[in-house]
Parts: C-alpha cells; sequence; structure tokens
C-alpha cells in the first residue's frame, strides 16, 4: 500500500522548479568553480527537499543528471517531471535546482572517444521522451523515463556499468553502485542558493512590510510545494 502510494506521489513529482523557475543568476565564480572539475561522464546528483523520494528511495538524494564537455562548454541532460528529457547549460541547470546541495561524481578514467560517443549519442537520442516513474516498482519498460533510469542506461550504452532492471535505480543506488564498483570516483560538494535580490531602500513603511510579509508567505508556500509536491 505504502509503495504504491509513494508511488503515486513521485508521479506527482519533479526535481525541476519551472513552475517557480529562478530569475536570478548564480554567482559566476560558483559556476566557474564547477566547470572546472567537469568532464564528459560527470554525474550531478541533487539533495533535494522531495519526502516522497526521500522515504521511499530510503536515500537523501532525489535527482541526477548527466554532463557532456564540448569545446569548454557543458551540457547537463536530466529527466524531469512536467518536461521529460532535456538538455540545457550547466549555469542554466544549477540555477533552476537551486537552492539545493549537489553531489559531483566522475568517472576514474576519462571516458575514451568511443565511450564518450556512446553516452552522448544515447543521451541526444531519448530529448523529448516523457517523465515516468511508477514503474520503478515493477521493473518493467515503459514509454516514459525517469532520471536515474537514463542515466543507467546512458552509462550502459558506454558499457561501463551493467543493471539487471534500469527502471528500479534511484539516484543513491546508483551512486553508491558506481562508487563502490570503483568506477567513479567522489568530486566536489556543492551548495547551491541563488541569492535574493536586494528590496528597494526608498519605499514607505508599508510597502516594506507588505512586501516582507508576501515574501514570506510565498517562501512558505513553495518550501512545502518542495516538500510535498517536490516542485
Amino acid at each position: 500500500m505504502w509503495s504504491l502510494f509513494a508511488a503515486c506521489a513521485i508521479a506527482c513529482c519533479s526535481a525541476d522548479a519551472d513552475a517557480d523557475a529562478n530569475t536570478s543568476e548564480l554567482p559566476a565564480p560558483l559556476v566557474a568553480d564547477v566547470k572546472q572539475e567537469l568532464q564528459t561522464g560527470s554525474l550531478i546528483f541533487s539533495q533535494g527537499d522531495c519526502l516522497a523520494v526521500k522515504i521511499f528511495t530510503q536515500s537523501s538524494f532525489t535527482h541526477v543528471a548527466g554532463v557532456v564537455a564540448s569545446g569548454g562548454e557543458f551540457m547537463v541532460y536530466d529527466s524531469s517531471n512536467g518536461v521529460g528529457v532535456r538538455k540545457m547549460p550547466l549555469a542554466e541547470y544549477m540555477r533552476r535546482q537551486s537552492p539545493t546541495t549537489f553531489y559531483i561524481a566522475h568517472p576514474k578514467v576519462p571516458f575514451s572517444e568511443e565511450k564518450t560517443q556512446a553516452f552522448q549519442q544515447y543521451l541526444e537520442s531519448q530529448i523529448g521522451r516523457a517523465y515516468a516513474v511508477r514503474h520503478h516498482l515493477t521493473g518493467n519498460r515503459c514509454e516514459g523515463l525517469h532520471c536515474s533510469e537514463y542515466m543507467t542506461d546512458a552509462l550502459m550504452a558506454a558499457e561501463l556499468i551493467s543493471a539487471k532492471e534500469p527502471p528500479r535505480v534511484s539516484p543513491g543506488s546508483l551512486l553508491e553502485g558506481i562508487i563502490t564498483s570503483n568506477t567513479y570516483r567522489e568530486g566536489n560538494r556543492v551548495e547551491l542558493n541563488v541569492p535574493e535580490a536586494p528590496e528597494p531602500m526608498d519605499l514607505p513603511w508599508y510597502q516594506r512590510a507588505w512586501d516582507c510579509t508576501t515574501s514570506c508567505c510565498s517562501k512558505s508556500v513553495k518550501q512545502v510545494r518542495r516538500w510535498v509536491l517536490c516542485r
């Protein structure tokens, strides 16, 4: 019964915050620091607020995405509820995930040209595919794809790992598997938090009080949505 409830809750969830997407930019030095250690095949694991995913998977990790590096640019691929499989520049991905904590894992051996091609080709081939997670319970394939299933399949395409039931892989179990098998090494832990725009000081006191109240209420609603609806 609980598994069915959790699956339904997760099905309504997303690591993506498109509905409340941050409009502020992350500090450029933070993005630059993350770029310095990334390479093709790096995986970005997020510790979001989604209680359904945390309880159901027994892990603090709620999302995972993969990186492809080309010409000094870094594209991030993931599968998220409401949008499905997509790719976007690193800075945009970081902004959309904020606030969260990133744990980055890197291949112990840099990808060869063949592995890079296989990894990227698989990631590109799935763009536009729908998001789905209920099949995590059964392990059966379906039309949709969830984030850790997507990354597991990409790593399998590059012949880095094997998995009997990729749909049943969670972000936390994927991270544990690639680290314990010595396929990947742990990278940096990154705290993401988009800075708030400063409040104008020339506003009258009643306007500042109203803005403070509405901002507080908005933040509370968004936090509850992140806990319960994972968005």
